[in-house]
């Protein structure tokens, strides 16, 4: 991707031209006075599915967000390019140059050259892998599959061999080390093998048609060298054109369907896209197994603002998944909503396109791909059934809870309350309150108490999925440091050296510990990640990080863990005060002179019951109270030092 095609991604229309015009919805597009010239009619339009503007009237012009500034500034395009690189958070300087454009390119060819092998190797084999690719016919015949399909998607089959593909290639010109790059071979201690082997091929297509991927399913039978713990799916490892959180399998083939029918629905695997698009329900795209990240609501936020989710309704991961989709997406919604002064100087707040996401409840034990091959006509209805995400999990926590129990309810209140804060409208957020008080048997105002001051409780009966709601806040400083590791490679060995006590937080530091133990040997660390840890790694990954190089590379990773440090010892000295706030006036005296006592012996006091006296808070909240002041002066030393050394 070009850098003007990565600003295109990057830069809604929408959002960009209602800073300057306010913005009407008509329909699926938006009207206004044209911003260039006076008028009275509106003659300016907005479309967000083709990202493109124009003027009617006396302009008699139109284009992209290019040429929005370029006419906006009365600039030239590289001035224009500038302008939205910094609005996008793209360094120019760092941009490719043409020798890795044309790399870039290479990849896409090879990519198109593997898939035709692939196609080939399922349909009309050489004698040598006849019999495996066999296997791979029987299980699309399995799977009801129709010619045409196979044809249209060009699956294919990766032989049972280890360098098959890899040798096809080399003699096609390319070398080993560029189908490495690309993701289709791994490189080994003896050279280059493939990475993808007796599995059903699944070529993945950007936006625009290119193939920049592959997924693999593994077929029954035995797969050369799989051992015991071959995943059942293999994607693409990570490579300068496939990047699985920001492309949506079948995106491509579905993007009209999706515009025409302002809906997408969608799905979490290949199987199930393949049979929707069969049978006429051309608008599904799958997430490809993983969390529904922010860059890919923004590309379908290009052709609908309904999204429906046609997830397994009864899976824990499920809800969660839901969940972190309903924040994207209500995020992504926030951001378009813009205050914009007319000529009068009357602020407005301008229409935005907001996302409307809906959840698509699975009849118990089936998936899509079963339900479009056998019953067309339900899936149909079960689209049109699809609730609004916050009816849905309103749904689920009033099944979970029984609501005749005062501490049930309050628990409900609790799951409940952080969703319905994240929405912007008021007139629906005030909505769901009052659904909520009826639900818990309360008044509205003591619910907006809740949105204000969430009250966390500990309940040993909650559900797991209420425990998960409860969790504290999201740790910024941590977040910043892993996401860190994850985006530089050339910070494992600072990383390594960390202790896993620096997270807090569970997610963060079971994170951390698998990429502490993770092999760099060929296989992403991506897929070493159990199922729970994905939608958090998807969430860091996505992180926009500023550029470094490698002195500020370092400095940022050891001020954010000198950071985490700080707040750790500040915590562990609040804690100890609270313990001392309880201790009577009278019985100060008595707690300093043991305090004082164990102090010069270098003990700790306990009641014969195991509590912590009062005493040793103390004396711990003092050593807490120096170790802060340590490290705030070790922070000052080393602060200083760097400047005498770059002095």
């Amino acid at each position: 991707m070009s850098v003007v095609e990565d600003i295109k991604q990057r830069i809604d229309i929408v959002d960009l031209v209602s800073q300057h015009a306010a913005l009407r919805r008509t329909g699926r597009t938006y009207i206004a006075l044209c911003p260039f010239h006076s008028e009275r009619t509106p003659s300016f339009h907005v479309d967000p599915s083709r990202q493109s503007w124009h003027c009617f009237g006396a302009c008699s012009t139109g284009g992209d967000v290019f040429a929005f500034i370029m006419k906006k500034d009365d600039c030239e395009f590289r001035d224009a390019l500038r302008v939205l690189a910094e609005r996008a958070g793209i360094s120019l300087e760092s941009q490719r140059d043409p020798q890795e454009d044309a790399r870039r390119a290479r990849m896409y060819d090879i990519n198109e050259a593997a898939a035709s092998f692939f196609h080939t190797m399922l349909l009309t084999p050489d004698a040598a892998h006849a019999a495996k690719s066999e296997v791979a016919r029987g299980y699309l015949a399995e799977r009801r599959l129709a010619e045409k399909s196979v044809e249209t998607f060009q699956l294919g089959y990766g032989p049972n061999s280890w360098d098959a593909l890899t040798s096809h290639l080399t003699a096609r010109g390319f070398s080993a080390q560029e189908s490495a790059t690309a993701g289709l071979a791994v490189e080994g201690e003896r050279g280059a093998y493939d990475r993808f082997r007796h599995r059903l091929m699944f070529p993945i297509r950007d936006e625009r048609g290119r193939i920049v991927g592959f997924g693999g399913r593994l077929l029954p039978g035995d797969a050369l060298g799989a051992g015991d713990v071959q995943p059942k799916y293999v994607n693409t490892s990570q490579s300068p054109i496939f990047d699985k959180g920001a492309i949506l399998y079948g995106l491509d083939s579905a993007k009209d369907a999706i515009r025409s029918g302002g809906r997408a629905v969608i799905v979490e695997g290949y199987m199930d896209v393949i049979a929707a698009h069969e049978h006429g329900y051309a608008n599904v795209v799958a997430s490809m197994g993983t969390a529904l990240t922010e860059r890919q609501v923004a590309l379908l936020k290009r052709y609908t603002s309904t999204i429906v989710l046609a997830l397994d309704a009864d899976n824990a991961g499920s809800e969660a998944m839901i969940r972190s989709a309903y924040e994207i997406t209500t995020r992504q919604s926030n951001h378009s909503r813009r205050q914009i002064p007319n000529s009068r100087g009357v602020v407005r707040q301008v229409d935005a396109l907001d996302i409307d996401l809906r959840v698509l409840s699975m009849p118990e034990g089936r998936d899509p791909d079963d339900v479009v091959r056998s019953s067309p006509s339900v899936w149909a209805e079960l689209v049109e059934q699809a609730k609004p995400v916050l009816d849905h999990l309103f749904d689920i926590a009033a099944s979970r809870h029984d609501l005749s129990s005062p501490r049930e309810r309050s628990a409900a209140v609790a799951e409940l309350t952080p969703i319905i804060a994240l929405t912007a409208d008021r007139v629906v957020q005030s909505h769901y309150l009052q659904r909520l008080a009826r639900l818990a048997q309360t008044d509205e105002a003591t619910l907006r108490l809740e949105l204000r001051q969430p009250v966390r409780r500990s309940d040993p009966g909650a559900s797991a999925a209420s425990n998960a709601a409860q969790r504290a806040p999201r740790d910024k400083r941590e977040e910043f440091c892993l996401a860190l590791l994850i985006k530089y490679p050339e910070l494992r060995a600072e990383g390594t050296g960390l202790d896993a006590s620096l997270f807090g937080h569970s997610e963060n530091r079971a994170l951390f510990e698998t990429w502490v133990g993770w092999a760099d040997d060929g296989e992403s660390f991506e897929r070493s990640l159990t199922p729970d840890l994905r939608p958090q790694y998807e969430r860091l990954a996505s992180l926009d990080l500023p550029t470094y190089d490698d002195d500020a590379m370092i400095k940022a990773l050891q001020s954010t863990v000198w950071g985490i440090e700080q707040q750790q010892l500040r915590l562990a000295k609040r804690a100890r005060a609270t313990v001392l706030s309880d201790v009577s006036a009278e019985d100060s005296a008595d707690v300093a002179e043991r305090a004082h006592s164990a102090w010069e012996h270098g003990s700790g006091i306990e009641h014969d019951d195991g509590a912590i006296d009062p005493a040793s808070a103390f004396i711990e909240d003092m050593q807490a109270g120096l170790n802060v002041h340590q490290r705030l002066l070790d922070q000052r030393n080393a602060g200083q030092a760097a400047r005498r050394g770059g002095k």
